[in-house]
């Protein structure tokens, strides 16, 4: 059991030119050297991902099979939980930048990743991505493109979800409402009587079964106090999954699910209700439908464990520290900004005397 944890994730395979760590090129499939350039492909199994049985796991039985040891590193400020492929001499929190005691990880189990979506974007795209951003602010002060942003403070990071597969049926009972219209005559708003089209609806009983496969329902597995991940930035396309391999990992931080699969898993049944009760008004057509009652099951339950890339950093300004995300995927940005007290100020005084003066020239 311990030679297979170690090949999974606790081996560092050093380049065999010059003994350095090799590291996760983004948007590639290759590993490579920062000091002599040496390339090694990553090699993937063939098999693809795989999916496991919901319930053993639920249950606790059988989830040694698909689990094992990693180095952890806790975040006494934030509480983030880390995980790092590579041998840093000093290390910062990903999430509020405080130094991180490397004497203090520890090891832990966690259900291996089924998939991971490699990062397809560099740190040094992250950083054009990130000062555009900044060049496009409004009522930004004019200083803060001198910000110090230390790239030590920006890590690629992986983040964990749940996905959970599933076959859904479900049958239901409501009504389906179809439009019609009728003309009144009615008084508007100057007294005077006008003819005017209300629109009515007529409702019908309607019922039915529904079925069909629930593809990857993406739940979250980590939530922080801290540096939670904008909605914004958190869209990812799925298709490009990779079978899991630590390979991937390297360079950059992971982060440990602090979400149970229990808590995950309900958050999914509420989603497959949501998916029903759309199915259900699909399936009732019409112009608009009530459902009423609907009973759903699933069966065929799995589930994966998989990361997915975020740049994430802060940078200070004026002596206050703002955050800022980028999809490591497709370079979306978000993040927290300072506003110029004065720009807003004069931009308010100038719509103003705008304002006035328009009104002095309709009025002369």
């Amino acid at each position: 059991m311990e030679e297979q944890k170690t090949q999974h994730t606790e081996l560092k395979k050093p380049c065999i030119n010059c003994g350095a760590e090799l590291k996760y090129q983004p948007g590639t499939k290759n590993v490579s050297c920062d000091y002599c350039g040496h390339k090694e492909e990553i090699s993937l199994d063939e098999n693809g991902f795989e999916e496991l049985e919901l319930y053993p796991y639920l249950k606790e039985m059988g989830a040694q099979k698909h689990s094992e040891e990693i180095s952890m590193l806790h975040c006494k400020n934030c509480g983030a939980n880390q995980h790092v492929e590579e041998n840093y001499k000093s290390l910062h929190c990903v999430y509020c930048s405080m130094p991180l005691i490397l004497e203090d990880a520890y090891k832990e189990d966690w259900i291996l990743p089924g998939a991971v979506l490699p990062f397809q974007i560099n740190q040094k795209k992250s950083f054009q991505i990130f000062k555009k951003w900044v060049n496009s602010l409004w009522f930004a002060p004019n200083n803060l493109k001198k910000a110090a942003l230390d790239p030590q403070f920006t890590k690629g990071l992986y983040l964990p979800y749940w996905t959970f597969d599933a076959q859904l049926k479900a049958s239901y009972s409501g009504q389906r409402g179809e439009y019609y219209y009728q003309t009144k005559r009615v008084r508007n708003a100057q007294g005077k009587t006008v003819t005017k089209r209300v629109r009515k609806t007529r409702w019908y009983p309607a019922s039915g079964n529904i079925a069909g496969f629930v593809d990857d329902t993406l739940v979250e597995a980590s939530k922080q106090k801290k540096g939670r991940i904008p909605n914004k930035i958190a869209r990812w396309n799925l298709k490009l999954l990779q079978p899991f391999s630590s390979s991937f990992l390297r360079g950059f931080v992971t982060e440990k699910y602090t979400i149970p699969l229990k808590q995950g898993h309900l958050s999914a049944k509420g989603e497959a209700q949501r998916i029903a009760e759309r199915w259900c008004r699909q399936d009732i057509g019409g112009d608009t439908q009530r459902v009423t009652s609907m009973n759903m099951k699933l069966s065929q339950e799995t589930f994966k464990h998989i990361l997915l890339p975020v740049y994430i950093s802060a940078y200070r300004f004026n002596g206050k520290e703002y955050n800022f995300f980028i999809n490591g995927e497709n370079g979306t940005i978000s993040g927290t900004r300072p506003y110029s007290f004065w720009k807003i100020f004069f931009a308010v005084i100038f719509g103003l005397i705008a304002i006035g003066l328009l009104i002095f020239f309709s009025q002369g």
